[in-house]
């Protein structure tokens, strides 16, 4: 693999966390488009990257999955992190893009909200009332975001369609890579997204097939433009 930027890193343990994660982004990002670092190179572990940038280990997570969700590089566990495209396009989460995701998610998760309103169990309405609940008091930002995930998934399931069900289950992984990126990025985000998930959570309870979609929908509309206000933070290409 070609050598990252030496000279750029000196003296960058003093910048703050986020233009730590911003330069570090920039420099691998110029490195591939460049040819400096080639498609199908793998680059080096985290902790050599840490060494190199002297930042911390947790600055060259968040910068590798920037650059996987840009489509840049891709992770195989238990063998490294590799090169896979020269320049950034849309976020990619999993097998999906951002675009991929803000587009289907109104037209499956709005109506099955609604109809979860409609068909839930008393069941259902506890589980989801107790995942709220965890969600609010989780320390653990990780164990959050897989609540995250499968409050949509419960939400699908209460629906009683299996269609919307299956759909949501198979971008759980996405919506997880999703979440992830944008709780790093943006820190309230979270107790918004908690109280959107409330709110989603009350209607389903209140039996009205009319909130429950609007809660939905507008949860959604929050999600669209955090992902939005992301790629028009990240540096350009």
């Amino acid at each position: 693999m070609g050598n990252l930027s030496d000279s750029r890193t000196a003296g960058l343990s003093v910048f703050p966390r986020q233009s730590a994660v911003g330069f570090v982004l920039d420099d691998l990002r110029d490195g591939i488009a460049a040819g400096v670092i080639r498609v199908g190179d793998r680059l080096p572990s985290e902790a050599a990257l840490a060494a190199r940038y002297s930042v911390s280990r947790s600055v060259v997570r968040e910068v590798l999955r920037a650059s996987a969700a840009l489509g840049l590089t891709v992770t195989r566990t238990g063998k490294g992190t590799f090169v896979v495209g020269r320049q950034a396009g849309d976020l990619v989460f999993g097998d999906y893009s951002s675009a991929d995701l803000l587009e289907v998610r109104p037209h499956v998760e709005v109506p099955a909200a609604g109809l979860a309103a409609l068909r839930r169990t008393e069941d259902d309405l506890e589980q989801l009332q107790t995942l709220i609940e965890g969600m609010e008091n989780e320390t653990d930002p990780t164990v959050w975001i897989g609540l995250d995930a499968t409050f949509h998934v419960m939400v699908a399931e209460a629906s009683k369609n299996p269609v919307f069900a299956q759909v949501v289950r198979s971008i759980r992984s996405a919506l997880s890579e999703q979440s992830a990126m944008l709780n790093d990025r943006s820190g309230p985000r979270r107790g918004r997204s908690d109280s959107e998930h409330r709110g989603i959570t009350t209607a389903i309870a209140r039996g009205s097939a009319v909130e429950a979609e609007d809660a939905m929908r507008f949860h959604l509309d929050q999600v669209h433009d955090a992902v939005v206000d992301s790629l028009s933070d990240l540096p350009p290409p």
